[in-house]
Formats: structure tokens, C-alpha cells, sequence
């Protein structure tokens, strides 16, 4: 069997969508010694303009077969990524213009990937497997509000609708996604298989080294984008809480500058801001931590999200500080119980759910967590599934 998989993202890149195609790599891995053929076209690593790992244009790995695309440098700004996608576009039509597969996998944050799946799918009349992880329109919706470029999402919702309608079976990583693909592909058999712990995360141990009467030290890893809102909440919170607490965020995306621009201006020293590390690095970081913290804008289409920064977090069985709501709330209460939830933007009630989680210091058991979660599971099921479609 010949299976063509399209990722924007693909180790060494940083992303979640890099690591989840990693782990559904590893989990297909056994098919191959039993005819299974993949060709992997993706891209040069491009998440981060302020950190570029080094990757080869292409590797044989006898079973899989990896295609990287190589992208021009961006801020991840929306020109910026429109014209990215284009070179993949342009890469994909190219390297799949004279062969042929028994079915096609693209796993797609932006809708764009999804919709060049469900254009060689047709034009080959082979199988789609979509792996949805983010609601592009829904999102949009909202992000693009007062843009002109909110004029094309009649043109974006049709887009996804001829795409979504094009696949066999749709899998998502959150619950809170499966109405809105059930409202425009109601034929595709729908799945939910949420993101997952990684091993790396769950063999290790993240206590934290003594350092004596420090401030407490609360730790965001992650993107700094207008998704993430950390420009209007980190700095007020951090100014109350001088003295208190230290504050250290690691990342880049859309508002980092605007985020700099404000931790300045107030002088927050006690605020350090660091450019994206790799992974290994940031098991330091975690370590070091008192307590993790996330963030979502106050976008009602993020009601829908499970962010995959919880699934990290979790392993590491350290407090955890979650600026989020819908449908990432309830996963929190549900399985992550000891975790302080509070509304996004909302200063006050980050202030206090911080003193709170001084106060008490938990020792979480995230035991059945790491076990419920654990990505290896989560993926090998994925595997079957997508297997079971060609079958």
C-alpha cells in the first residue's frame, strides 16, 4: 500500500503539529515491514524565524520516503504565511504532478493544507484521512475582525466545505470541533483523537532543584501571537505582582513586539522574555518552574480548542495556571482537577488563582493522566485507522 502524507510541519521543527506527525510516523512504522510504502512531503523547518533547525531536502528511510519543502524565511504575519503556503502548494503539485497513491493523509491547522489534500484525493480518486487541529473560519471569524481581508471568508468557508466533504473519515483533536464538522460534512466518518503525552515528557522527572527563598517563577512556553493575548494580560499581572513572582516567556509569533513594548515601558524587570529553545532545553525550563502557565484570547472560537501546551504541562506535575475557557476549561476540571482556571483577560482572577497556587503548593497524581494521554497510545490508533480506511 502507497500512502501520500502532507504536514506543513515535521521534526526537527517545533510545533504540535510537528510532534504529532513524529509520533503517527513511529506509530505506522510497523506496517512497513508489511508493504506499507509513505511519501512525507512537508517543509523546511520555518515555525520560528528566530530559531531555524537544519534538516535535509530529503530522506530515505527505506519504508517512508521524507520530501522537505524549503519555504521563504516569515514572521508568521498572514501575507507571510499565504505566500509560504504557496511555495508548498507549488512543491506539493510538483513532486505528486506523476505518481500515484492508495490514499492520502494531510493533518491541517490551516485550511489551505486541508484543501490541497482534498484536491489530489479527487484527482487521483483515491481515499482523504483529514486530521483536523485547529478550525480555521471559526477562528478567522474573529481574528480578521475590522481587516478587509474578512471580505474572503464566504470564499474560506467554501473552501472548507469542499474540502472537509472530500474526505472519508475526519479526525479531530478536540471534542469541541466535532458540531462544526458535523454541520458541513456530515457524510465523513468523524473521530476524536485529542493530542497526547509524549514520552520524553512522561519517563522524566521535573522536580524542581532547591534554589533557596526565590520568587516563585511561572513559566509560559509557547506562541506569542494575537491567538495567545499574552500583550494584555502578562504585564498588568506581572506589575501587581512585582516582588512576588518572576515571570519567563518563551517564544515568538505575531505580538512578541507589542509584548516587549509593554514589559519596557513598565519596566518589569522581573519579566524575561526568551527566544523559542529546543525541546530539550525546554525540559530545563519546565524543571525550573514553580508553576505553568497558559493563555487563550478572549475569542469565542477558542470555546472549541484543547490546546496541546495542556498535554506537556500535565506530564511534568507541576502546578499549572490556565487562562482558558469552553471546552479546554472542562477538559482542565475533568482531568486535570488541582489545575487554577480563570477567565482569559481577566487580570484579577490571574492574580489570585497565582496566590492560590502559592499558597497551597499541590503535589498532583497525574498518573491515570499520563496513562489516558499517553501520544504513543493516541497515535497507534490513528495508525490502525488510517490503515483501516485503505483496507
Amino acid at each position: 500500500m502507497k500512502l501520500l502524507m502532507l504536514s506543513n510541519y515535521f521534526t526537527p521543527d517545533l510545533s504540535a503539529g510537528s510532534f504529532r506527525m513524529q509520533a503517527l510516523v513511529e506509530a505506522l512504522e510497523p506496517w512497513g515491514t508489511k508493504g506499507l510504502e509513505v511519501d512525507l512531503i512537508t517543509t523546511r523547518p520555518n515555525r520560528y524565524a528566530s530559531l531555524r533547525a537544519e534538516a535535509q531536502t530529503f530522506e530515505d528511510r527505506g519504508w517512508l520516503k521524507v520530501h522537505r519543502i524549503e519555504l521563504p524565511s516569515h514572521q508568521s504575519g498572514m501575507v507571510d504565511q499565504a505566500r509560504a503556503y504557496v511555495y508548498y502548494a507549488q512543491g506539493v503539485r510538483k513532486l505528486t504532478r506523476a505518481q500515484k497513491w492508495d490514499a492520502i493523509f494531510a493533518t491541517s491547522s490551516r485550511l489551505m493544507t486541508a484543501s490541497l489534500g482534498a484536491h489530489i484525493s479527487q484527482r487521483l480518486n483515491i481515499p482523504l484521512y483529514l486530521d483536523v487541529r485547529d478550525l480555521f473560519t471559526d477562528n478567522m471569524d474573529e481574528l480578521l475582525a475590522g481587516s478587509p481581508i474578512k471580505s474572503l471568508m464566504p470564499i474560506f468557508r467554501m473552501i472548507e466545505r469542499k474540502s472537509f466533504s472530500q474526505a472519508s473519515r475526519i479526525n479531530v483533536v478536540s471534542q469541541g470541533f466535532t458540531s462544526h464538522i458535523q454541520s458541513i460534512a456530515p457524510q465523513a466518518q468523524l473521530r476524536v483523537l485529542t493530542n497526547g503525552v509524549d514520552a520524553i515528557f512522561s519517563d522524566l522527572d521535573f522536580c524542581k532543584p532547591y534554589s533557596g527563598d526565590q520568587q516563585p517563577l511561572i513559566v509560559y512556553a509557547g506562541n506569542l501571537g494575537e491567538g495567545q493575548g499574552l500583550h494584555k494580560i502578562v504585564p498588568h499581572v506581572a506589575k501587581h505582582l512585582e516582588g512576588r513572582a518572576r515571570f519567563r516567556l518563551i517564544g515568538d509569533g505575531g505580538r512578541k513586539t507589542a509584548l516587549e513594548a509593554a514589559i519596557a515601558s513598565d519596566g518589569l524587570d522581573h519579566v524575561e522574555l526568551l527566544p523559542p529553545v529546543p525541546r530539550t532545553d525546554l525540559l530545563d525550563h519546565y524543571r525550573e518552574a514553580d508553576m505553568l502557565f497558559l493563555h487563550l484570547n478572549d475569542f469565542n472560537a477558542f470555546h472549541k480548542v484543547l490546546p496541546s501546551k495542556i498535554f506537556e504541562y500535565g506530564a511534568t506535575a507541576k502546578p499549572i495556571l490556565a487562562g482558558v475557557a469552553g471546552h479546554a476549561a472542562e477538559f482542565l476540571k475533568e482531568h486535570i482537577p488541582d489545575a487554577e482556571v480563570f477567565e482569559p483577560l481577566d487580570s484579577d482572577a490571574m492574580i489570585r488563582a497565582i496566590d492560590r497556587l502559592v499558597d497551597t503548593s499541590p503535589k498532583p497524581d497525574r498518573t491515570e493522566f499520563l496513562q489516558t494521554f499517553a501520544r504513543s497510545r493516541i497515535m497507534k490508533a490513528l495508525a490502525s485507522d488510517i490503515i483501516d480506511m485503505v483496507n
